[in-house]
């Protein structure tokens, strides 16, 4: 019963959302089409703004993947994250998560391709998929695209909370699941 309601709940949200707003919008006297016409243009100069360094982060993505650089930063972190209680493959996802999204779920995509999406891998690699987030692209895109350059303090915070949801995704997991 409580799994038919939320499923409903899920197929008809969006549906929802994309009528109630537009309504509100209009009853306020809002411009709807107009305004969102706006939004979509200043959307479209934020992206051609955020075009550099999109492509800067990713060209800096592939020279350290193709360089062997990230394989010779699992097989050095191996070992402490074996203590952890993790194991060492989804060392590349921990280590691709702040960079790229993109390289991350591809990575996540292949350990539960190869694992199984119920396995002890799987689990943990969708629990850190959802647990941290692209703290090099969040910075290099967004900030560099309104022109903030320093942002010392918010790289560290970024991958403290990287390491932190990395970690507390690690505990849940062996937790919930046994270790792997």
């Amino acid at each position: 019963m409580f799994l038919n309601i939320v499923s409903q709940i899920s197929r008809w949200a969006i549906p929802f959302l994309l009528l109630t707003i537009p309504l509100i919008g209009f009853f306020r006297g809002v411009k709807v089409y107009e305004t969102f016409v706006e939004g979509a243009e200043e959307g479209f100069e934020t992206a051609i703004r955020i075009i550099p360094f999109l492509v800067g982060m990713l060209v800096a993505i592939g020279v350290f993947r193709a360089s062997g650089a990230m394989n010779i930063f699992v097989r050095v972190i191996d070992p402490i994250m074996s203590l952890i209680g993790a194991p060492g493959e989804v060392l590349p996802l921990a280590v691709m998560r702040p960079l790229s999204g993109g390289g991350a779920l591809g990575i996540a995509t292949e350990l539960i391709g190869a694992h199984g999406p119920d396995s002890f891998i799987g689990k943990l690699a969708s629990t850190m998929q959802g647990s941290t987030d692209t703290t090099f692209y969040v910075l290099t895109v967004y900030f560099g695209s309104v022109g903030i350059r320093k942002y010392r303090y918010a790289v560290t915070l970024g991958l403290i909370a990287d390491a932190s949801g990395l970690l507390a995704s690690i505990f849940i997991i062996n937790l919930l699941f046994g270790g792997g």
